[in-house]
């Protein structure tokens, strides 16, 4: 048996397209070979039957093959389910090693051969720009790209199980590199010994994560993948910059640390109870343990590297007292002044971890030494360092490490990455009206309308006192808010300003959300001065996060209302004259559906930057993106650059959630690869306006997204939130139930404990939809609007089609939205999807809402084939269409298993082992769909 091995295409691969089926087809004889060692003959025929019942029946679609396949599936045991669902979820596990080490080499092909990568790519183009020495300075001295990792619970996968595949990865490369027998036979004992490990790793959690968890599974990320690449693109890029613009800048030029990560696990509280003062110190407190862990253990290396003699070469002045500050007394160490400076700076730097996060380390002279007070007084003394080496051309031993090791200190300082608050609005209102009931006011601040709390939080900003007293009793609700900012306060002045920046207000729908948060950080002495006076100061940015489409529309609104208070340019002006505003895709899909969401996302976005250039204040975006095609997720590249110009302007958030981290950042070279198109995308979609001619047809375009908004709205809104019963449908036919009993994330996948579409969070809305293979948040509506738009009584408008065609090829936003239509119809299957409907009892609803479904699939894929000239889904990108529909045989076994399991569970089969299947079942799906989150 070979896992994995069906038809090959009529496609002419290129010899590492060839690489990687060969690739499949071995990991999949491993795979196979293992379940024959482990579970014996019988199972192994068994999975073998269904395996190849499940190709033909892919393959043919007939309803013989169908039959024979169903047949198989009904006979299984729970017991002999097991072992198949594991099999079948194991192998798309292979082939997504497979597949992300195919498109690194497909990278490096390119580059090979001369065709610039996309950071390459963005570089010639500055190159050959009118842009000046001082313009380019200045663009990458106030840029920020910042990726924001949360910890909202799509990612399946234990880290046990990633460990496993990170290894596995590392064996495949090492696979193609092979010189003799020998060590081909040893690389293949590894490979089957990294395969029985994970086929005899426990793939599911038993525990519910803790916060705790998550935080140490964000901080692997780090230690695989940021502190090594994120300095070394970082030193690569400066080097580039120096060169191609060697008649520009100066060869001792610094680029600027624009490349920083942010986080929001252990202080994104919306909705999750277990986050709070606790776990906000023991966020920073970890991510600072895995920062100087990194430093002392280079610190520890460029020590033994850097054995230069003075008898041989010159040092500085300054190297020299850096060195006699070390305390050095050894005399075979005296001409070694480098190591001797290095030994002062290891034994600060281990006092200080000691000071900040309780780290012993190797200290050695720990006792006498002097902790640093800030990461700038360490980079200064490793500054002196390369500066001493560049005095006596010795800058080969500046790049191995000791370079890197400077970026990685500007980048991540002593915080490692910035942490977000986030509560929501409601929250917030809770605590400011009980804070003025105990401080004796005689109103009730909930019940005040939107101008009268406008008021009263301006009058109580300019008051000298306080509402909040020590000596006060309050709710546990007030007593952990405010413990939140007061450990906010003491974070900021022991690991620096950047450790905490961002408050995000959840649910902004109004000019009173955002003067709580300022009254709050005014209690906990995080806003400093007389409000409305020029010496006014406030720590953290208030960012308002707009999430539905209602709340899109009114953005600028409210944001125009905060920028005319009294005072507020001086607030802004403290912090850097600029203004964080949060977009939300998740909530505003769920809200409106695929179209509208990313067109009213668009809107805003325009209002607000014309907004902000009025007042010349800056503005940068946070774009809450997620996954799954519905909640924002879809190419970076590509998204980034349909942003309306103007949007990006070198200044770019964006969140990276559940296992997008993972497939993104858990390998170091592909990691590299997507930190580098955020790069180039932020670079390109900032100093390359498009062509001037879209922005002459860009409002008539813009009038036709305004129809076509219209419509798509109303026929999602229709459905969702109109059709009688769309949620006991929703509930019954997906495994949204089930999902919620998964131990993927601290969070519940619901606000309220109720089945009302409204009150589901938008994550597990969608992941819901993609387990039963409908994915109906990115494209439903989609069809109807173009319909309507295409056709005058029955009749195709071909002026109209070509309109459509012209948008296609001209507007970076319609393409984009095509685009992902594309991607996610090509892994919808309908077929699959009428199976999860039999989970519905009430047979009228169940048919007249899947014959709604179905209806609108239809016209979506007449749109697609309209509009892209095809039939065939993803005619436009051949390695993914074929990606996709290689994994479709071994999804089709998982979703029939999962329904009838999940019948057997609601009809009251409580046994574990059937609960333990249908999870197994989740997972395989997720692996085998990747973007479900």
């Amino acid at each position: 048996m070979v896992i994995g091995e069906h038809g090959m295409t009529s496609r002419i691969y290129s010899h590492n397209e060839k690489l990687l089926r060969e690739n499949i087809r071995y990991l999949g004889r491993v795979l196979g070979e293992v379940i024959k060692s482990k579970e014996g003959e019988e199972t192994f025929d068994r999975i073998e039957a269904i395996r190849t019942a499940a190709v033909n029946f892919h393959r043919h679609g007939n309803t013989k093959a169908a039959k024979s396949l169903e047949k198989l599936l009904k006979t299984l045991t729970v017991e002999q389910a097991i072992p198949v669902i594991r099999a079948f979820s194991y192998f798309k596990h292979l082939v997504n090693i497979a597949e992300d080490l195919h498109a690194h080499q497909q990278s490096r092909l390119v580059e090979d051969q001369a065709v610039p990568g996309m950071l390459t790519h963005s570089l010639q183009k500055l190159a050959a720009s009118d842009l000046d020495a001082a313009e380019i300075g200045d663009f990458f001295a106030n840029a920020l790209i910042s990726p924001v990792l949360t910890a909202h619970p799509t990612e399946v996968q234990r880290k046990s199980i990633l460990d496993t595949e990170r290894a596995l990865s590392l064996l495949l490369v090492e696979k193609s590199n092979v010189v003799s027998i020998r060590e081909a036979e040893r690389n293949e004992r590894m490979i089957v010994g990294a395969i029985t490990t994970l086929w005899q790793t426990r793939i599911l959690r038993f525990s519910k994560l803790t916060v705790a968890n998550e935080i140490e599974n964000a901080l692997s990320y780090y230690r695989m993948t940021f502190l090594q690449v994120i300095p070394e693109l970082m030193q690569d890029f400066e080097n580039d910059l120096r060169h191609v613009f060697a008649d520009k800048l100066s060869p001792e030029y610094k680029l600027p640390s624009f490349l920083q990560m942010g986080s929001w696990i252990g202080g994104d509280r919306d909705g999750n109870p277990f986050v709070n003062g606790a776990t906000l110190e023991q966020a920073i407190i970890q991510q600072s343990a895995t920062a100087f862990a990194y430093y002392l253990e280079q610190v520890e290396a460029l020590r033994s590297e850097l054995s230069l003699s003075t008898r041989l070469v010159g040092v500085t002045p300054a190297l020299g007292k850096l060195a006699e500050a070390s305390g050095e007394q050894s005399l075979h160490r005296q001409d070694e002044t480098y190591r001797l400076a290095l030994n002062g700076i290891h034994a600060r730097l281990a006092q200080t971890a000691k000071l900040l996060v309780n780290e012993r380390g190797d200290v050695r002279r720990e006792i006498s030494a002097i902790p640093y007070t800030s990461a700038e007084a360490l980079l200064a003394d490793m500054n002196v360092i390369a500066e001493s080496l560049q005095s006596q051309q010795g800058e080969a031993l500046i790049y191995p490490r000791l370079g890197k090791l400077i970026k990685a200190i500007e980048t991540f300082g002593f915080h490692l990455a910035t942490v977000d608050l986030r509560q929501s609005s409601d929250v917030h209102e809770l605590v400011i009206k009980e804070l003025f009931l105990k401080a004796g006011q005689d109103f009730n601040y909930a019940t005040l309308d939107e101008d009268e709390k406008v008021e009263v939080l301006l009058e109580e900003l300019k008051q000298p006192r306080l509402l909040f007293s020590p000596f006060q009793q309050y709710s546990e609700l007030v007593q952990s808010e405010m413990e939140v900012l007061q450990k906010a306060r003491g974070i900021r002045a022991g690991y620096g300003k950047r450790a905490i920046r961002q408050y995000i207000i959840s649910h902004t729908e109004t000019l009173s959300d955002l003067l709580e948060v300022a009254l709050l950080q005014k209690e906990t002495g995080m806003l400093r001065g007389v409000w409305g006076s020029a010496k006014v100061q406030m720590d953290l940015n208030i960012v308002p996060l707009f999430e539905t489409i209602a709340d899109l529309r009114h953005a600028p609104m409210i944001m125009g209302q905060w920028l005319s208070l009294l005072g507020i340019r001086h607030l802004l002006r403290y912090q850097g004259n600029e203004q964080e505003i949060m977009l939300g895709y998740s909530d505003s899909n769920k809200d409106g559906g695929f179209i509208t969401s990313n067109w009213e996302l668009y809107k805003a976005e325009i209002s607000l930057v014309e907004l902000f250039r009025q007042a010349n204040i800056r503005l940068r975006l946070f774009h809450g993106r997620g996954g799954t095609v519905g909640r924002g997720g879809g190419p970076t590249y590509q998204a980034i650059m349909a942003q309306p110009q103007g949007t990006v302007d070198g200044q770019i958030r964006l969140t990276e959630q559940g296992e997008i981290i993972a497939n993104k950042y858990s390998e170091p070279r592909v990691g590299r690869q997507h930190l580098e198109t955020l790069v180039a995308a932020t670079i390109d979609g900032s100093l390359f306006p498009p062509d001037p001619l879209l922005a002459k047809k860009r409002r008539s375009f813009e009038i036709i997204m305004e129809e076509l908004s219209a419509t798509a709205m109303t026929a999602y809104r229709t459905l969702v939130y109109e059709t009688a019963g769309f949620a006991e449908y929703f509930f019954n036919a997906t495994p949204i139930s089930e999902i919620a009993e998964l131990n993927i994330g601290s969070r519940p996948a619901s606000r309220k404990a109720t089945q009302r579409i409204e009150d589901l969070r938008a994550i597990p809305w969608g992941f819901s939809w993609g387990q039963c293979r409908l994915l109906l948040p990115g494209w439903f509506g989609v069809g109807s609007a173009i319909h309507e738009y295409l056709f005058i009584e029955d009749k195709l408008q071909p002026t109209r089609l070509k309109t459509l065609h012209d948008m296609l090829e001209q507007w970076p936003l319609f393409r984009s939205l095509i685009s992902n239509v594309d991607m996610v119809l090509a892994k919808t299957d309908l077929a699959v999807a009428q199976r999860y409907s039999m989970l519905v009892p009430d047979k009228k609803l169940r048919e007249g809402i899947f014959a709604a479904i179905e209806h609108e699939y239809q016209l979506t894929t007449e749109a697609l084939n309209l509009l892209l000239n095809s039939t065939e889904r993803l005619s436009s990108n051949p390695a993914l269409a074929n990606s996709i529909q290689n994994r479709l045989p071994y999804l089709d076994p998982l979703n029939h298993l999962q329904v009838e399991l999940i019948r057997q569970y609601r009809q009251g089969a409580t046994n574990d082992r059937v609960k333990l299947a249908i999870h197994l079942t989740i997972n395989g799906i997720a692996a085998g769909l990747r973007n479900t989150g």
